[in-house]
């Protein structure tokens, strides 16, 4: 017979529900260790149906602990699950696990262990409970020297995540500059990683342009390396007006201050994916009959 204690010590295992963890009880004979496995086979089996659903939505966050930082970006279907608590606390788990890691690849990092179980288990376990699709969709790990500091900003709880890294300043300008990373949306950190094939593609626009606006061929070509200029200043951190000053840019900004940058990484949720078409009420429902 199952026991009462049996199926709230499943429970607080594997955070299932109470009829799941009686029924696991009941198909391993009372076997706590099987059960376990059991109900992991069971979450397994619910994500691969969710597998084909849209998870955009989500938080991105960082953690620091003394020369290493992490950025990540931990994908839901719906905004209203990415402000569970079950949901947030699973992306600490993850953050810190990898944190403490030398993982550099999704698959590294889905294999390392939290709590007598991977990462990928406990995504897994987590995407049975929430009743979403959940999933890791990227992360980096940076290491600093000691004279270098790190600077972190969240923008909207966690929708906008920007790390940089600067030598020679500190912490205040460093968070500064992540600041304008998470503003301002540049794509590189300045002109040198600008990809050239990108860079002769925004020629030839602002060249045809140019001629089309009837200016002859030698004014357009002149024409294109001014607005490659102001092009770097939209599209190159280092290159944007300073958020705070308009009349420096960043890098005159940092420099002031003694630093260089040395590393931007910014991350939006959901950036580059396909989104879900769905409204408030019907997330609503959805959440309910889940």
């Amino acid at each position: 017979m199952i026991t009462a204690k049996q199926v709230n010590e499943l429970r607080t295992l594997t955070g299932a529900g109470m009829m799941d963890c009686k029924k696991a009880l009941t198909e391993t004979n009372g076997d706590i260790e099987k059960a376990v496995d059991w109900l992991r086979e069971k979450g397994i089996a619910k994500s691969a149906k969710k597998a084909s659903r849209i998870a955009a939505e989500g938080l991105a966050n960082i953690y620091v602990e003394g020369n290493k930082a992490i950025i990540l970006e931990v994908n839901s279907e719906t905004d209203f699950v990415s402000k569970n608590e079950e949901f947030t606390s699973m992306i600490d788990e993850i953050g810190k696990t990898i944190l403490k890691s030398d993982a550099k690849s999704l698959e590294e990092a889905l294999n390392l262990s939290v709590n007598d179980m991977t990462i990928n288990d406990l995504i897994v376990a987590k995407t049975a409970k929430i009743g979403e699709k959940l999933s890791l969709r990227r992360f980096e790990n940076i290491e600093k020297n000691d004279n270098e500091v790190f600077g972190t900003y969240l923008h909207m709880g966690g929708k906008i995540a920007a790390l940089t890294v600067l030598e020679g300043a500190n912490e205040d300008v460093a968070r500064d500059v992540a600041m304008q990373a998470a503003a301002m949306k540049p794509l590189y950190l300045d002109e040198t990683e600008v990809p050239s094939d990108v860079l002769e593609r925004e020629s030839e626009i602002i060249k045809t342009q140019a001629m089309e606006e009837g200016k002859p061929s030698e004014i357009a070509e002149k024409m294109v390396a001014g607005r490659i200029k102001k092009y770097y200043k939209e599209v190159c951190l280092l290159d944007q007006a300073f958020i705070k000053d308009g009349d420096q840019d960043v890098k005159t900004y940092v420099a002031n201050n003694k630093g260089t940058v040395k590393k931007m990484i910014r991350y939006e949720v959901g950036e580059g994916m396909q989104k879900r078409e769905e409204n408030f009420a019907e997330e609503v429902m959805n959440q309910i009959k889940n």
